[in-house]
């Protein structure tokens, strides 16, 4: 596997008018386990190897609405290029400190997708 290559289906969400309510919603409807939470703003369930989580707008931007698949990957700078040479367009990158820092970028037919770098490991 290539360093560009996603090492793994990391997160898909769904933005949300109302997060609590989804929340709720989908504990009950479905019995999904809460694995983490940020106040109202972003609630995630482990799924299998993977993870499914509701996000307000303002947690989810630059997407508004709709499902955003994110894929965990090694590195950006070689993405970014791979991302603009295939006519996508990378919007910006956010660092979520410990957490680890995210890509989003628009493809061809205008769809948000991210992508996700861990943080290195604190220093012992």
């Amino acid at each position: 596997m290539s360093a560009v290559a996603p090492k793994r289906l990391q997160n898909v969400f769904v933005v949300a008018e109302r997060p609590a309510e989804l929340h709720a919603f989908y504990t009950a409807a479905l019995g999904l386990q809460l694995k983490f939470h940020d106040k109202d703003r972003w609630f995630q369930y482990g799924v299998g190897n993977g993870n499914v989580s509701i996000a307000c707008k303002e947690e989810a931007l630059p997407a508004t609405s709709g499902m955003v698949m994110v894929f965990e990957v090694e590195d950006f700078a070689a993405a970014q290029e791979r991302i603009a040479v295939a006519g996508g367009q990378v919007l910006g990158i956010r660092d979520m400190g410990s957490h680890g820092t995210v890509l989003s970028l628009k493809d061809p037919e205008g769809n948000i997708v991210q992508l996700f770098k861990r943080a290195a490991p604190p220093a012992p």
